[in-house]
């Protein structure tokens, strides 16, 4: 007689129970969900942080400008998520409540780290509280603190770590692989969006185009969000494009 799965067993349907072999599955489900998620990176630079996304608008009735995926959480910090991004808007919302809650109590800006840890705290509550789900969200968050441009990844389970370079979402693999190969610490924001754009042409679909790119890079020395307007992208994905001929 075969043994029953794990999941037959019921070790899937609640999020506080423990599989046998020390796992909890729902939170394991979870980054699944995020794997099959728009892809979304992010590059330190030695002059900022920058991000890059892939909007994935798959309709061609749908306005690209009403798609949202960097959201500023402060004028030196930006997010976005891969995965459910409705479960992604709230994380946001509370890191930008937070943010100005200290700029209103310190007249100071937040450092990234703590709202990231903040962000996992809350993740990680949703693993160990029965009839909640996971957040099925990660979420780069990147920004500047004391001058020092700052990157952190964080998955469903509240964990997060600091990089230099990160991919999350659809051709995590491939984009890691990339990264590893063509990275450098001494890149500027410009080579970084060369380098994020070329990585999402490696892994969309044939119908990848400018409308589906959402870039924003916030410098060292101004500190401030700034979205990459659209007609400068359009001149990056030229240039990736006839270099891959």
């Amino acid at each position: 007689m075969q043994p029953m799965s794990h999941q037959m067993m019921g070790y899937d349907r609640a999020i506080t129970m423990f599989s046998p072999d020390g796992r909890l599955l729902q939170v394991e489900y979870a980054k699944k969900t995020v794997k099959q998620g728009s892809t979304a990176l992010g590059m330190v630079c030695k002059d900022g942080v920058v991000l890059i996304t892939d909007k994935r608008i798959v309709d061609s009735l749908v306005v690209p400008e009403s798609v949202e995926k960097i959201f500023m959480i402060d004028n030196h910090i930006a997010a976005t998520a891969s995965g459910i991004i409705s479960d992604a808007r709230v994380l946001i919302e509370r890191a930008q409540i937070k943010a100005q809650q200290h700029r209103v109590t310190f007249d100071s800006p937040i450092d990234t780290l703590v709202i990231v840890k903040d962000m996992c705290n809350l993740k990680q509550i949703c693993t160990q509280s029965g009839g909640l789900r996971p957040f099925g969200v990660s979420i780069l968050a990147a920004g500047i603190d004391n001058e020092e441009p700052k990157l952190f990844e964080t998955d469903p389970t509240g964990i997060f770590f600091q990089y230099n370079a990160s991919v999350i979402g659809e051709g995590e693999t491939e984009i890691e692989e990339l990264l590893h190969k063509e990275y450098k610490k001494e890149m500027t924001i410009e080579d970084g969006l060369k380098l994020g754009v070329k990585a999402l042409t490696m892994v969309v679909d044939k119908n990848f185009n400018v409308d589906r790119l959402d870039c924003v890079y916030i410098k060292t020395t101004d500190k401030i969000f700034t979205r990459v307007p659209k007609d400068k992208l359009s001149l990056i994905l030229n240039e990736v494009k006839k270099k891959k001929k």
